[in-house]
C-alpha cells in the first residue's frame, strides 16, 4: 500500500532530503515550506501522516496542529513534529496537549524517520480497521470494545 504523507519545513534541504527518501521508499509525498501552505494543501488532499517542523514562518507547526485538531475531518491525523536540537520542548505536554505522536530533534536519521512513519501508519490503519469492524470481528481479533457504564451497588 502506498501511503500519502505531507512534509512541511521552511528549510528546503530538509524538505528535499525527506521527500526524496520517502518517495524512494514508495510513499506519495506532498510538501510545503510553511504551516499556512501546508494547511491549504492538507485541506485539498488530506495525507495519512504529517511531518512538520516546529518553527516556520506564517504559521508554525503547533498552529498547524491546532487547526488540524479542531477540524472534524482531520482531527486524528497522525503527526511527527520536528524541532531544532536544543530547542526546549516539554515533549509530554506537546504530546498530550496537541496530540502529537512523536517529536524528533534535528538532525535525525531519515531511515529512523521512515521506520517511525511506517509504524505509525500501520497502527493508524489497524485502528481504523478495528473501528469499522463489527463487534464480532473486533472480538475475534482480540480488540475489545469499550465497556459501557456499570451500576454500583449502594453501600450500606
Amino acid at each position: 500500500m502506498s501511503y500519502r504523507i505531507h512534509v512541511c519545513d521552511d528549510e528546503p534541504h530538509i524538505v528535499l532530503a525527506v521527500s526524496l527518501k520517502f518517495s524512494k521508499a514508495g510513499f506519495q509525498v506532498t510538501t510545503a515550506s510553511d504551516g499556512q501552505a501546508a494547511w491549504e494543501s492538507i485541506q485539498r488532499q488530506p495525507p495519512q501522516l504529517l511531518i512538520t517542523d516546529l518553527q516556520m514562518p506564517r504559521l508554525d507547526g503547533l498552529g498547524l496542529i491546532k487547526r488540524l485538531r479542531a477540524d472534524p475531518v482531520l482531527h486524528d491525523l497522525p503527526v511527527i513534529l520536528l524541532t531544532a536540537k536544543g530547542y526546549e520542548l516539554e515533549e509530554d505536554e506537546i504530546r498530550h496537549e496537541y496530540g502529537v505522536q512523536h517529536v524528533l530533534c534535528k538532525p535525525f536519521s531519515p531511515r529512523e524517520l521512515i521506520a517511525l512513519a511506517n509504524t505509525m501508519l500501520e497502527a493508524s490503519a489497524a485502528a481504523k480497521h478495528s473501528e469499522l469492524a463489527s463487534p464480532e470481528i473486533r472480538q475475534a481479533s482480540g480488540v475489545a470494545s469499550a465497556p459501557g457504564p456499570t451500576a454500583k451497588a449502594p453501600r450500606g
